[in-house]
């Protein structure tokens, strides 16, 4: 079994964290049954965010009676202190807990800090010293945002994507996570569904000693993957690192993680799933990319207002507006029967 301790948190986990974003798609029903059988399987740490919908309320439904046994972090993108406040209340309601293990600003611009005028951190401080929250934590996704963050000495942990596609400045931030004894928290690990590999990416992963990788479960099967990691996990060998050198000639560079931090597009135009259709459809194909509703959903690209606001708030700097263009092009040659 491989574990992972976040930092000077000190909490010691195997390295398959639950990241329950894609819960909010099931039913309370489903998603309990699967939180259950993560726990009962071994995992151990659980992330969440008051921006995922009822994620919280099904995380609280689960672990209820038992949240001693789990750690439990979750986020806000509150902007003020009330925000921030009204967040917290909220996320331990709907959490069924006393307190939340790491909470996290969830994505902000720029790195809060104490004195800068919103009252972020000191509401932070003051919710950790009440007993509320017992780290402090930030995600992020940007380079200039979380190396300030590194910088800063203010955070116990840094949440943020890491996969086999990582560019040298990427795993440099793990690097100085490590160095400042600071928790680094792995999202986006298969890449928004674009690494199709768990193994490859689980190996990846295992190689640094500092980062808890979040895989986020909708299914059962998906779930049965990872827990059948903790007492086997898989080993970097020639045949990952060829499935991972394969991968990186396709998907490296300028594409679409899926992040969603551009959205809302004032043309209703889902530039999330859009902007890397052609990918999804090579990597994971689907017959429901092809259904009308999937049809009428590209369409809406048509109507693109080329406003730039999706380029303007894209954490990596990606031409937005372009990869839409190419991507509807391409769609509309699968349509047509023309290989990709």
């Amino acid at each position: 079994m491989s574990e992972v301790v976040l930092g000077s948190t000190g909490i010691r986990v195997n390295k398959n964290g639950f990241g329950a974003l894609p819960v909010q798609r099931v039913t309370k029903e489903e998603a309990v049954f699967l939180l259950r059988k993560a726990y009962e399987g071994g995992i151990r740490f659980f992330d969440t965010a008051r921006a995922y919908s009822d994620s919280e309320e099904k995380l609280g439904a689960a672990f209820e009676g038992i949240r001693e046994k789990v750690f439990i972090s979750t986020k806000t993108a509150a902007k003020t202190a009330k925000e921030f406040w009204e967040d917290l209340e909220t996320s331990l309601r709907l959490l069924r807990t006393d307190y939340i293990d790491i909470y996290q600003f969830h994505n902000p611009s720029f790195c809060p800090h104490p004195g800068d005028g919103t009252g972020l951190y000191e509401a932070m401080v003051e919710a950790k010293a009440q007993g509320k929250i017992r780290h402090i934590g930030i995600t992020n996704h940007r380079l200039n945002v979380a190396e300030e963050i590194i910088g800063s000495g203010l955070y116990e942990t840094l949440q943020f994507p890491f996969c086999y596609l990582a560019t040298p400045a990427e795993i440099s931030l793990v690097e100085k996570c490590k160095e400042k004894n600071m928790g680094f928290i792995a999202m986006k690990a298969l890449s928004g569904g674009l690494i199709t590999n768990s193994a490859a990416a689980y190996a990846f992963e295992d190689q640094y000693e500092n980062v808890l990788p979040i895989w986020g479960v909708q299914r059962e099967r998906e779930l049965d993957e990872f827990l059948g990691y903790i007492q086997c996990p898989p080993a970097m060998d020639e045949t990952i690192e060829e499935i991972i050198r394969r991968d990186k000639e396709q998907l490296s560079g300028n594409f679409c993680r899926g992040c969603g931090y551009c959205m809302p597009c004032p043309a209703g135009i889902e530039i999330n799933t859009c902007a890397r259709m052609s990918l999804l459809l090579r990597r994971s194909p689907s017959a429901n990319w092809l259904t009308p509703k999937a049809q009428e959903m590209m369409k809406k690209i048509e109507g693109c207002l080329h406003c730039g606001a999706c380029r303007k708030k894209c954490p990596y700097g990606l031409n937005t507006p372009k990869l839409l263009e190419e991507n509807y092009k391409d769609y509309q040659e699968v349509l047509a029967g023309k290989p990709m």
